[in-house]
């Protein structure tokens, strides 16, 4: 396994968000067009991509939430690579990431019908919070924060 620190502009990291936004169009229904507003990454500069035997397996994407904050973003393993630590893996590589560039802390936001995805971040040491920014008001989102 090899992991790139990339941008959004890397052809392998836009391959793998069009297959996680597929995804997500299945597992959001109604509320996918809201959440898909809030997606956009034209201006990612700090992503990762993880690849085993050179395909492009899994991502993820930091951007600035606030001064002191980063934003988890774009996290996405492929299926048949799924239960390997890929997504931890991604997940631990943005948080040196973010250190690095001198935040104190992540955040992100998932759905809480992502079962995966909400047992990930509890393992990983992130903690509930409560909803922020467009979140606010939306009760299929739930917010999580971690300290560096």
């Amino acid at each position: 396994m090899q992991t790139l620190r990339t941008t959004s502009e890397n052809p392998d990291f836009q391959k793998l968000v069009k297959q996680l936004d597929a995804y997500l169009a299945v597992m959001d229904g109604d509320e996918h067009d809201f959440y898909h507003q809030y997606n956009k990454i034209d201006l990612l500069k700090h992503c990762i991509v993880i690849y085993d035997n050179d395909e492009a397996v899994a991502c993820g994407a930091i951007k600035e939430l606030d001064s002191k904050s980063m934003e988890i973003k774009r996290m996405f393993t492929l299926p048949e690579k799924r239960g390997k630590g890929l997504a931890s893996a991604i997940l631990k590589e943005l948080e040196i990431w973010s250190k690095e560039l001198g935040y104190k802390k992540t955040v992100l936001e998932t759905g809480k019908r992502q079962i995966e995805a909400v047992a990930l971040y509890n393992k990983c040491g992130y903690k509930i919070i409560p909803n922020y920014g467009q979140y606010i008001g939306v009760d299929n989102s739930v917010c999580f924060e971690k300290e560096l």
